[in-house]
């Protein structure tokens, strides 16, 4: 008896993949779910099945994006030990996002000023939290003396950075953000 055959992707998987590229390239409200469908190779019923609509397709396709976004910036903080370093790394992680081809901006944004609808609007909201947490308690670690004012602050920069990236076409807004990010860490540990 021959090997057993290796399946391929699920379609979820294939769904999900297909609904990356087109909503990241193109926009959420933009592409329809024929066009998903389509690309996916998978049948309607697939698509209504595994996600009853496409606002929940939208849906796990943000937490999608959150999750690898979390993944990129938690590896890249691995590589240091000092607060401060891990702190900033976060800005060097965007950068790393920012010179990729294809880069867009930040997939929320875009979400949400297309289809401000309750499913997009409840991914941003997790993933902004995230974001700002990540941020705040980093800057408690680096021993800031109100690590909730800097992190706000630093989520303004990090935004801004992802702004500038896109529509100034500019992947090196992530060396400006990691310097402003370091003087108001600075100031914040005097």
């Amino acid at each position: 008896m021959g090997a057993k055959a290796t399946a391929g992707p699920s379609a979820r998987e294939r769904l999900l993949a297909a609904a990356n590229e087109l909503f990241y390239d193109e926009g959420v409200h933009t592409v329809g779910i024929d066009r998903v469908i389509e690309r996916a190779g998978v049948a309607k019923a697939s698509l209504y099945n595994t996600f009853g609509s496409k606002d929940e397709l939208v849906r796990a396709y943000l937490e999608g994006r959150h999750a690898r976004v979390a993944a990129r910036i938690t590896r890249y903080l691995e590589r240091y030990s000092d607060p401060r370093d891990r702190l900033l790394g976060v800005f060097e992680a965007q950068g790393e996002l920012f010179a990729e081809q294809g880069f867009r901006g930040c997939a929320f944004v875009s979400a949400s000023a297309e289809s401000p609808g309750e499913a997009v609007s409840r991914a941003a909201d997790d993933y902004r939290g995230w974001v700002r947490g990540l941020l705040t308690g980093l800057a408690r670690e680096a021993g800031a003396a109100e690590p909730e004012k800097l992190g706000r602050q630093l989520h303004m920069i990090y935004d801004g950075a992802s702004l500038s990236a896109r529509m100034d076409r500019d992947p090196s807004s992530a060396v400006t953000a990691r310097a402003a990010a370091e003087t108001l860490l600075d100031a914040a540990t005097r």
